[in-house]
């Protein structure tokens, strides 16, 4: 491992004050508002918009965040060396809503956790080196530092690796998506009987996400809505309340 990637278990997270924009108004939040006392998952990643970490790295975690929840977990932060602009708009375009999207926008956290790295040759400047912590009470516990190779490794910093270290036993919530349209109560009810479950669901409406010709292709049929849940094809509402009551 470089100098620069630092594994500070058993120390205290750096001491700094985030400026966000919220509200269009500027806020203050320190490090010890969101570490003291509390117990935080924090995960660091190269930059916002970026492949891997739009596709994987923050979706799982926001995916997962109600299992965290249920072991312990107060709040999921990610932090990545961008403005509070880009990290807004990231947020808005990820639907992260479970996951607080933090920027480090002069990199003094990532400098101060020996984790700012030289990314000139991408044209990004100085920047995180992917990595996730365990912060108890301010005490870094845990972290899961990518390998030091060449690129930019996605190997153990993401949230299954984090969840298992927290519980092996917890079991993730199996994936959940449901096709549907605007105006029809079919999919009203099968939507609410999800919401009483209390599973969360990824919800694919016709017309926005995706087409009739897609419906057709994925599920081999016609009329919405089709539920999705772990890989497999539950079908309509009332077979998505069979599927429940067995």
């Amino acid at each position: 491992m470089s100098q620069k990637l630092q594994n500070r278990e058993g120390q205290v997270v750096p001491r700094v004050v985030f400026k966000i924009r919220d509200n269009n108004e500027w806020k203050l939040r320190t490090t010890d508002d969101i570490f003291n006392g509390r117990t935080v998952v924090l995960f660091s990643l190269p930059g916002a918009f970026t492949p891997t970490c739009s596709s994987t790295h923050l979706p799982r975690f926001n995916e997962l965040a109600d299992t965290f929840k249920q072991n312990g977990v107060d709040e999921i932060v990610c932090v990545s060396v961008n403005d509070t602009f880009v990290m807004n708009a990231w947020a808005a375009d990820q639907e992260s809503d479970n996951v607080t999207l933090i920027p480090d926008g002069n990199g003094d956290f990532t400098r101060g956790m020996g984790m700012l790295v030289d990314k000139q040759d991408l044209g990004f400047g100085e920047r995180s080196w992917r990595y996730s912590m365990l912060v108890k009470d301010g005490v870094i516990e845990k972290m899961f530092i990518e390998p030091d190779v060449a690129g930019d490794p996605f190997e153990v910093s993401d949230a299954d690796t984090m969840l298992h270290y927290i519980n092996p036993q917890a079991k993730a919530p199996e994936p959940v998506s449901i096709f549907t349209k605007p105006g029809c109560g079919y999919c009203t009810r099968a939507k609410a009987l999800l919401d009483e479950k209390g599973v969360r669901y990824e919800e694919i409406v016709l017309g926005k996400d995706a087409t009739l010709t897609s419906l057709k292709a994925v599920t081999g049929r016609e009329t919405v809505p089709q539920v999705f849940i772990g890989g497999k094809h539950i079908g309509g509402s009332e077979e998505l309340a069979a599927h429940f009551a067995e």
